[in-house]
């Protein structure tokens, strides 16, 4: 039995789910493959954006992956906690404006 519900060597078969679907995985793959390529953005911009996105929504497995990959590109430890911080806020900050529809809510029905 593993000791968390997420199993840290699943995120190295990441690539077999290609398995059952081969064409529809290729396709995600090739798409991601593009995505973190060098651009407008540097692919070291990238992976800490993607670093912070794995915060936000909470994926052990991309926390653990682009903690790696910024780690492996250059990034500070310093850096990588600023990023985290920003999605903080953000996902804080998202979380707390709907406390006006609350606030709507309440209104109308108190009144």
């Amino acid at each position: 039995m593993a000791d968390t519900y997420y199993n840290p060597e699943d995120l190295a078969k990441f690539g077999k789910v290609t398995d059952w679907q081969e064409e529809l995985g290729k396709k995600f793959f090739d798409y991601y493959g593009s995505v973190f390529k060098d651009g407008a953005l540097t692919a070291r911009e990238k992976s800490l954006i993607a670093l912070a996105v794995a915060h936000t929504i909470q994926c052990p497995y991309c926390i653990d992956a682009y903690t790696k990959d910024t780690i492996k590109k250059g990034c500070e430890e310093e850096e990588m906690m600023e990023a985290v911080h920003v999605a903080t806020a953000i996902r804080g900050g998202a979380s707390l404006v709907h406390g006006v529809q609350m606030m709507n809510k309440a209104n109308e029905m108190l009144m």
